[in-house]
């Protein structure tokens, strides 16, 4: 069974696989939107998905993939863990720390310039 969770936030989708509760649902939900929608970031477009095995003797039975753009970087975090919430705690971690990084490194005017002796603009916006 596969469920499409995209009421609040129609850039970012949740998904769902597998025996999944609404209440994992609406934790990862909150998680996400916490992680994701911060200011400061740029637009943020991509998919969650959250899956639960059918096997009762998986060591890990919860697995979460987000593919989420940041501005024009992509990010990939995936995660495993034996109860939902665990999981996603692990999967909010490590999404911040890559959108930290993402927003850190974002280039959309935010860089610096080139030094004059490498071929950058001088003060008066001359080059030589």
């Amino acid at each position: 069974m596969t469920t499409d969770s995209t009421r609040r936030s129609p850039l970012v989708r949740l998904r769902s696989d597998g025996a999944v509760d609404e209440a994992t649902l609406a934790y990862a939900r909150t998680k996400v939107d916490a992680v994701l929608t911060r200011p400061g970031l740029p637009a943020v477009t991509g998919e969650v998905r959250i899956a639960r095995a059918a096997v009762h003797h998986a060591g890990h039975p919860w697995s979460a993939t987000a593919d989420v753009r940041v501005g024009g970087r992509q990010i990939v975090a995936m995660a495993e863990e034996a109860t939902g919430t665990e999981l996603v705690d692990r999967l909010q971690d490590r999404l911040r720390r890559q959108t930290d990084k993402a927003a850190h490194t974002w280039d959309d005017g935010h860089g610096t310039t080139a030094p004059p002796w490498r071929g950058g603009a001088l003060q008066d916006g001359v080059s030589r």
